[in-house]
């Protein structure tokens, strides 16, 4: 929308085999590449491999969950990747302010980096919960429904925040000017993923107009399985990506279950974490008043807790083609 020629893995894979089978795409016989800039998507423990060969201008970093403990251990080894990651970056490190381990990245790196955060209205802090949220009495209380104070730091200041939402419609801040606007892309999660987007287009070109950008944004649309909508047989079907409990509880906040069918499909494969336990830390009591088709390699596991919060499972079936018949 600015100008430039983009390339991008635009696939969803994101480990570095992804990237180059992208490349082999778009590059000519000699292998240049017809491209102004690389906006990549890349798996934490795959990034920082690739940063060895291709150190980024720009690295934008969202959050740290406590998913894929089979791959990663626990949670710090992860902001320990997004945080060589952030090293290897050349010119601006854009941070959300909203997550602990995230922002801390900031103290760790040089003078000649630049450090740029987007973050939330403190009204809609709640809506974002980070990992500490989840896993303290904090996180309880506010289950509950009981404020309580964000631990995150604070002495920085957005370059963007996400000021307030409703349906698929946005207010940012950006540049000290606020504007509302529709979206396309779904999900609760993406809003604020567009508050991410916009701060990291804001540090590569600061001379473009504000509202040029936001209308750019408006018409993005939601990449395949998150948030997307398909028609299948002549039925509307809303695909929401699921992988830690943050991205769960937010998926189940972006629609209304009421009216619909609802299937939750469960797999362990390796692109998808081997070890469940994170889903119970998430809240499917949204749920409870519909039954649920449950699918996927660990379709029983699923139904397992679905039973615990009291969720009617209205049948289980591994086979994900069975399940969607």
């Amino acid at each position: 929308s600015q100008g430039l020629r983009v390339f991008t893995n635009r696939t969803g894979s994101n480990f570095i085999r992804g990237v180059a089978a992208a490349l082999l795409a778009e590059v000519d016989t000699r292998g240049n590449l017809p491209a102004d800039i690389a906006v990549l998507e890349l798996d934490e423990a795959h990034a920082v491999k690739f940063v060895e060969f291709v150190k980024p201008r720009y690295s934008l970093l969202l959050n740290v969950m406590r998913d894929q403990l089979d791959r990663f251990g626990e949670i710090d080894t992860t902001a320990r990747m997004l945080e060589k990651i952030a090293l290897a970056t050349t010119g601006t490190v854009v941070m959300n302010r909203e997550d602990n381990r995230v922002s801390a990245i900031a103290l760790k790196l040089p003078e000649s980096t630049q450090k740029r955060f987007f973050g939330l209205h403190a009204d809609l802090r709640h809506f974002f919960p980070n990992d500490d949220d989840l896993h303290t009495q904090q996180g309880a209380a506010k289950k509950a429904g009981s404020q309580h104070a964000h631990s995150t730091n604070r002495s920085e200041k957005n370059d963007v925040t996400l000021t307030e939402f409703a349906g698929n419609r946005a207010r940012f801040t950006l540049r000290g000017k606020t504007a509302t606007t529709p979206l396309q892309i779904r999900g609760i999660y993406n809003i604020f993923n567009g508050a991410a987007a916009l701060a990291l287009v804001n540090a590569i070109l600061p001379e473009a107009p504000a509202d040029k950008l936001i209308t750019a944004l408006s018409h993005v649309t939601p990449a395949f399985g998150r948030g997307e909508q398909v028609v299948i047989g002549g039925q509307p079907l809303e695909l929401f990506l699921v992988k830690n409990p943050s991205g769960f509880r937010l998926s189940l906040q972006s629609f209304d279950p009421k009216g619909v069918a609802t299937m939750v499909a469960i797999n362990d494969d390796y692109a998808d974490g081997r070890d469940m336990s994170w889903l119970w830390d998430v809240d499917f009591t949204s749920l409870a008043d519909d039954a649920v088709t449950v699918t996927g390699v660990r379709a029983y596991e699923g139904a397992v807790r679905l039973q615990y919060e009291e969720v009617p499972v209205k049948s289980v079936e591994p086979k994900l083609d069975r399940a969607l018949r």
